[in-house]
C-alpha cells in the first residue's frame, strides 16, 4: 500500500517571516489529518527556522538541491549531509527548473540521487517532457530517458527510498495542468518501467504529479490507479491552499 504523499516546493520565495509564519500555520492546520505522508521544501535561508516550527509535527521538511559531494570547495552549494544536519529528510532533485533553467542532465541528477540516498534522505526524483517534446508525441520517450539516466545504477533496495515526480513542464506555474487521463498515462507508463527495470519493488515507489496542482483538482488527479500524491508548486504558498490539497479526501475535511 502506497502511502499518499504531498509536498510543498516553495522554490525561491518567501521572507524569514513570511516563511516562519506559513509553516507555523500549515502545522495549525495539518496536525490532525491522517493517511497522508507531507512534507515542505523552503529555500535553503530558511530550513532551520522552519524546522523549528515544524519539529514534532507531521510536516516533515525538505531541501530544493543538494551537491553530490560530502564537503570540499564547491562555493555556494549545500551538500546532503549538511541537510540532514539541520533537519531534513527530503531532497528535490532533478526539478524541471533545474534541468531546463540550470542545465542540469542525468547523470549529475544520479549522482545527487545516490548522494542523497548515502546521507539517509529521501529523495524526490522530477521527470517530465517540454511541451514540444508532447506535441510531437515523445513524451513517454523523454521521461522513460530520464528515468534510465536519473536512477541508473540502483537496486531494488535502495529504490525503496526513492519517491518520483512527474512533472510536465508545459503545466508547472502556467495554470495548465494535465488532465487526469493524461497524468495516469505517464504515471502508468513509469510504473510498468519501474515494474520491469526493479521488479516488485518498482510497484512500492510513489509516484507524484507536479503541474498547477490545486485543492479542485486534487481529489481528481489522487483517483486515478498511479497517482500517489503531488509535488505542489505555488499553491503550496498558502496555507489554506496547500491544506486543502492535503486534505483531499473527505474524512481529512
Amino acid at each position: 500500500m502506497r502511502t499518499p504523499t504531498v509536498v510543498g516546493n516553495w522554490k525561491m520565495n518567501t521572507t524569514l517571516k513570511e516563511a516562519t509564519a506559513l509553516a507555523n500555520a500549515l502545522r495549525r492546520e495539518l496536525d490532525r489529518v491522517d493517511g497522508v505522508e507531507v512534507a515542505i521544501c523552503p529555500p535553503y535561508v530558511y530550513l532551520l527556522d522552519v524546522a523549528d516550527q515544524v519539529r514534532d509535527s507531521r510536516i516533515g521538511l525538505g531541501a530544493q538541491d543538494c551537491h553530490w559531494e560530502t564537503r570540499g570547495a564547491f562555493t555556494g552549494e549545500v551538500s546532503p549531509g549538511m541537510l540532514r544536519d539541520v533537519g531534513c529528510a527530503y531532497v528535490v532533485l532533478g526539478h524541471s527548473e533545474r534541468r531546463n533553467l540550470m542545465g542540469e542532465k542525468d547523470d549529475l541528477v544520479n549522482r545527487k540521487v545516490r548522494a542523497a540516498l548515502a546521507a539517509r534522505l529521501t529523495p524526490i526524483v522530477c521527470v517530465g517532457e517540454l511541451l514540444e517534446e508532447r506535441d510531437r508525441g515523445a513524451a513517454e520517450a523523454v521521461v522513460r530517458g530520464q528515468l534510465e539516466g536519473s536512477l541508473a545504477g540502483l537496486g531494488p533496495a535502495e529504490l525503496e527510498d526513492v519517491i518520483l515526480a512527474y512533472e510536465p513542464v508545459w503545466a508547472i506555474g502556467t495554470g495548465r495542468t494535465a488532465t487526469p487521463g493524461q497524468a495516469q498515462e505517464i504515471h502508468a507508463m513509469i510504473r510498468a518501467w519501474l515494474r520491469k527495470r526493479f521488479g516488485s519493488s518498482g510497484e512500492g515507489v510513489r509516484i507524484l504529479y507536479g503541474g498547477s496542482v490545486k485543492p479542485d483538482n486534487m481529489a481528481d488527479l489522487m483517483a486515478q490507479a498511479d497517482v500517489d500524491g503531488a509535488l505542489v508548486g505555488g499553491a503550496s504558498l498558502e496555507a489554506a491552499s496547500f491544506a486543502s490539497i492535503v486534505k483531499y479526501r473527505k474524512e481529512n475535511r
